[in-house]
Formats: C-alpha cells, sequence, structure tokens
C-alpha cells in the first residue's frame, strides 16, 4: 500500500462565516472517495469566530497573580482560564491544563501564532461536530464519501518537541483496535490499540509545516473503517490514566 499526502495550500486569511467546502472543493485537487482530508484547527477556529481581542479582556485577581509569577500576559492567562476546566500544573512558564472539550494541552490551546498582534484563537466549541459538517457539505458539493479530521499540535510527556494530534473526528474510527488479533508468531494481542486519527494528523503535518501557508492536506490511499469516531475515543479515561 502506498499512500498520498497532498498538500492544499490557501493563500487567503480565513474569515469569520466563510464557507470552508467552498474553498476545499474549488481547489486544483479534486477528492476521490476515501480520501481523508486533515485541517488544522486554525482555520476551523477563525471560520467559527473564536478570535479573541485582548484588548477587551480585564483580568481577574487569580489571573494577574499567575501572570506575575508565570511571567504572562494576565489577560491571555485570563483567556485560559476561561477555556479550562481545571490546571494539571503550572511550571517553569508552562501552564498545563484540562479543557473544558477533555483535552489536556499547554495553555488550554489559546494560540497567539498565525493571527494579527493582539488576538489569539481559541479551540473550537466542538471539533467533531466542526467535522461532520464539512464532511456532509464535500459530500453535498462533490458526491464523494471522505473522512474528515481537525489536527491541532500538542506536547508530549517524557518526549521532546510537539506532534500533531487529532482534536476532531467524523467520517472514521479514531482508534486501530488490535485486541484479540494474532501477530505472526499467533500470539493473542492484549493491549495494542492505535490512535490512528493521532497518527495521521501527524503525517499530514509533514507536508502542512508550520510557516507554508498549508493548513489542510489531503491523505489518499489509506484504507480506513468508515465507523463514526468521535475525539473522546482517543481520551484515556481517568481510572486507565496512570499520571492523573
Amino acid at each position: 500500500m502506498t499512500i498520498e499526502i497532498i498538500p492544499l495550500p490557501i493563500d487567503k486569511e480565513i474569515e469569520i462565516g466563510e464557507k470552508l467546502s467552498n474553498l476545499f472543493t474549488s481547489s486544483k485537487q479534486k477528492f476521490q472517495d476515501g480520501d481523508i482530508l486533515v485541517l488544522s484547527q486554525k482555520i476551523i477556529s477563525k471560520q467559527e469566530g473564536r478570535i479573541v481581542d485582548l484588548s477587551t479582556i480585564i483580568p481577574s485577581v487569580l489571573a494577574v497573580g499567575i501572570g506575575s509569577e508565570y511571567n504572562k500576559d494576565p489577560k491571555l492567562v485570563e483567556i485560559i482560564l476561561s477555556e479550562t476546566k481545571r490546571i494539571v500544573r503550572m511550571e517553569n512558564g508552562v501552564i498545563i491544563v484540562e479543557t473544558k472539550h477533555g483535552l489536556m494541552c499547554a495553555n488550554a490551546g489559546v494560540d497567539e501564532s498565525n493571527v494579527s498582534n493582539g488576538y489569539v484563537t481559541l479551540l473550537p466549541t466542538d471539533s467533531d461536530k466542526s467535522a461532520r459538517a464539512l464532511r456532509e457539505e464535500i459530500l453535498k458539493k462533490t458526491g464523494k464519501k471522505i473522512a474528515v479530521l481537525i489536527s491541532d499540535t500538542f506536547g508530549r510527556p517524557f518526549r521532546m518537541g510537539q506532534t500533531d494530534c487529532a482534536i476532531g473526528v467524523a467520517g472514521m474510527d479514531s482508534i486501530l483496535d488490535y485486541k484479540g488479533k494474532k501477530d505472526i508468531h499467533g500470539k493473542l494481542l492484549r493491549v495494542t490499540v492505535i490512535a490512528i486519527a493521532d497518527e495521521l494528523c501527524s503525517a499530514s503535518e509533514l507536508v502542512r509545516g508550520k510557516l507554508l501557508r498549508t493548513p489542510a492536506a489531503i491523505i489518499r490511499n489509506y484504507k480506513f473503517s468508515g465507523n463514526e469516531g468521535t475525539v473522546k475515543s482517543l481520551l484515556r479515561p481517568d481510572k486507565e490514566d496512570l499520571f492523573r
């Protein structure tokens, strides 16, 4: 099996309310049945208006205290707190939280990159819903059955560097479960579960990059299960998490 990863550059700023399906279906690269469209969280956030003007924020006493302690803009800290379910850890200028979505990440996904100075973007309110809506729009316009993954960049415990992970899934299973199958030596696999949605997002980043104005890519010729997955399948339950 040979997999293609096809970059989809966009040379314009995404506007609030913009029809992303029009943007992708008008591309020179046409969709085929079984394609996987991977797109950056940032363009979904911009399209959905999840943008905050820092000048409009009045920081709380808590945000001022954290900002002073960790050398962060208290207005930025206030936005992080507003998107946070609980703070997991704060150290060395890093704030790790559990977001209202259930994601574990730095700064609750609040991001100052690739947006005008003085503004930040927030994670989409419901990335699975956003992915489903885009998938359905593309199906209506093209008749092609594809999967859609929304990707964001996360750090990792125990390893340096960041990698892209799925925060929204539509049209495919997010997990590839080998439990109950046998390996090449006939041994029964008991715990092997692959986060395939994360792996696909990470692979797509190789052609999307951070500075290439290429927030989306098509992954072609990867055979996936067409069941309707969700990002929740990728979140480890509390009782199974050794580090909470």
